[in-house]
């Protein structure tokens, strides 16, 4: 029998000790999907293949927090103008959650004029005049619906399928089915997320082994230009230095993973060490100032109102040039009432409008003279939208009953306009395309079948659309 001597029962209780720390560090509850190795569900050191030959490679998903109105924005309707300060029975979703009851309304115009663009001839309004501009580059759909009336369960929707559980976000379904494009850098980030309805839940990992969980940068509310990706460097010791460090704690990481099938230490020490690959390439990333003074006058920055957004598109167009899979453009606040949502003062969405409109046309240009246009899928807009009707004098009130997101990029049809919402605006009436469907549409261009990205948790097998959502092949190229 081994003698138990000072040093050997200090080895012992280390690694007990050990142990006890590294199970702080995971997830309450993790399981492994039947027949799925460990190594499928580590952050792999390079891309996973699609289910089927993919549209897209990537993903920017340019999210406008509270709700842009969309017969303020992108979707004309002349009768608003003919039966402006009327009164009409319309079915107020907000009326009817809060008393079961719904009435008369006063329908009110939109507050800017809308103008035909481009060869397809879209109506876009004043409010967007650069936007206006790459219309011939953007597929509308204009009857979207989704899931709740407030901005918290609408959001946690928009971004994980689900407002009553907590289900992994969209990014981390997708970087669970496709991995990183480069080891080196985060598959998804969200550039200045917000705190608020949902906060960190909108780029969660859930129960998805930790390697998929979201790399935010930045906050709400934080100038753009001081965001960093904190806690990858220390300054108080030499790379040589951190190597050593870090190779020590992969080894004791390690010798907590019998065999090595130890599928929640595994995505912990995958995180470890693309967190350590990240210390020397994710700070380029960051880095603007070898960007030419063209390219920063193509996004408004070092101009107002649209520096803090235009840098943060910048730096999602070098994002996905460096092979990050989803990237989230976040132009969000950490209020309870967010920047799009104007109960009472809708002439306001005009400042939310000049803040992203340069930019985000920018960045459309940009990828397009990069060649990044045709496996990038740009997708805009937010967790619903407004009402036709006033609320108060000059406000509009929430509306998931019809609104417009449009893509861009990758797969589907430039200038192009799919679904429609009733005469008034108020309820999609033609090509309805639930937010199930979106997130069904989005992963097909990225070849991912839906129904059979699962991830068997708790005794069941979960999905980013649960038991529903259709693809959109309308709006798809041939």
């Amino acid at each position: 029998m081994q003698s138990l001597n000072r040093r050997l029962w200090l080895e012992k209780i280390a690694c007990g000790f050990g142990s006890m720390a590294l199970a702080g560090l995971l997830p309450a509850s993790m399981t492994v999907s039947a027949g799925e190795t460990v190594a499928h569900q580590m952050m792999s050191a390079g891309p996973k293949p699609p289910m089927f030959p993919a549209r897209a490679k990537r993903v920017i998903f340019l999210f406008m927090q509270g709700g842009p109105s969309q017969v303020d924005t992108m979707e004309y309707k002349p009768l608003l103008e003919k039966r402006h300060g009327e009164k009409d029975h319309f079915r107020n979703s907000r009326k009817i959650a809060n008393t079961g009851m719904s009435g008369e309304e006063t329908i009110m115009k939109p507050l800017w004029p809308f103008r035909q663009y481009g060869e397809c001839g879209r109506w876009i309004s004043d409010i967007f005049p650069h936007l206006a501009k790459r219309v011939d580059d953007l597929c509308f759909l204009h009857g979207m619906q989704t899931e709740g009336v407030a901005h918290g369960p609408s959001t946690l929707f928009l971004h994980t399928g689900a407002n009553n559980l907590i289900r992994p976000s969209m990014g981390s379904w997708i970087t669970y089915g496709l991995g990183s494009e480069n080891c080196n850098v985060p598959g998804f980030v969200t550039i200045c997320p917000s705190a608020a309805n949902g906060g960190p839940r909108n780029y969660s990992n859930a129960f998805l082994p930790a390697s998929y969980q979201g790399t935010a940068i930045g906050r709400a509310g934080l100038p753009t230009r001081d965001v960093k990706i904190g806690h990858i460097d220390n300054p108080r010791r030499d790379v040589e230095t951190q190597r050593k460090q870090f190779e020590l704690i992969r080894a004791m990481n390690q010798a907590q993973a019998p065999a090595g099938n130890d599928a929640e230490v595994n995505a912990l020490i995958g995180s470890y060490e693309l967190a350590w690959r990240m210390q020397s390439h994710a700070p380029e990333l960051m880095d603007l100032s070898g960007e030419s003074r063209a390219i920063f006058d193509l996004y408004g920055i070092d101009e107002k109102p649209t520096d803090d957004f235009g840098r943060q598109c910048l730096m999602a167009r070098r994002m996905a040039e460096a092979g990050v899979r989803f990237i989230q453009v976040n132009y969000a606040d950490n209020s309870s009432n967010p920047r799009w949502d104007q109960h009472g003062n809708m002439p306001k969405h005009a400042e939310h409008a000049k803040a992203v409109d340069k930019p985000i046309a920018g960045l459309l240009m940009d990828l397009k003279q990069r060649g990044l246009l045709e496996d990038t899928l740009v997708w805009w807009g937010g967790e619903f939208g407004r009402n036709p009707f006033s609320q108060g004098s000059d406000g509009r009130d929430h509306n998931p009953r019809g609104f417009t997101h449009f893509l861009a990029g990758a797969g589907v049809k430039p200038g192009f306009a799919y679904g429609a919402t009733d005469e008034f605006g108020h309820e999609a009436v033609e090509g309805r395309v639930h937010m199930r469907d979106l997130h069904a549409t989005i992963l097909h261009l990225l070849g991912i079948d839906h129904e059979r990205l699962t991830y068997r948790y708790a005794g069941r097998d979960f999905r980013l659309t649960d038991v529903e959502g259709t693809v959109v092949k309308e709006i798809l190229t041939t």
